[in-house]
């Protein structure tokens, strides 16, 4: 991942509901954590429900590696990664932690995001203030 930086940080409860009859949080909720920590990223640079020429991001592929089950009570910490932005996409990297165990990796996750033209259902190339965000790579943390 070194052509990969850094942009965005956030911590999630594990809620109650997380977990599933085995006891620990379901597989798909992983999935759920990292849309949250991408949308999170969005709405901090304002794009979370595009723009305003009816353009955005939407995800065409996701894949999660689960290393370590995680379970409820804690907090999960979601770190976003970008890489080098293409013409209209830009691929997304994730690792899990959890709070009390932040040198421990639960989950890795990746997930390409597509710029698109919502009516015409077309990719366009992303935005300016987009592209110098992730050239730029500078690390935020939520809230």
């Amino acid at each position: 991942m070194t052509d990969y930086h850094a942009v965005f940080e956030l911590s999630m409860p594990i809620r109650w509901g997380d977990m599933d009859a085995f006891g620990h949080v379901n597989n798909t909720v992983y999935f759920r954590y990292m849309e949250q920590v991408r949308i999170s990223w969005f709405e901090q640079l304002g794009i979370a429900g595009g723009n305003s020429e009816g353009q955005g991001p939407v995800i065409v592929n996701a894949s999660m590696e689960f290393l370590k089950q995680l379970h409820y009570p804690g907090d999960v910490i979601g770190r976003m990664s970008v890489g080098t932005p293409g013409r209209s996409s830009f691929d997304t990297a994730f690792e899990l932690t959890r709070a009390d165990d932040p040198d421990t990796v639960y989950a890795r996750g990746a997930a390409r995001c597509v710029w698109i033209d919502y009516a015409a259902g077309k990719s366009t190339p992303i935005p300016d203030v987009l592209r110098a965000t992730i050239e730029g790579a500078v690390l935020v943390k939520g809230a």
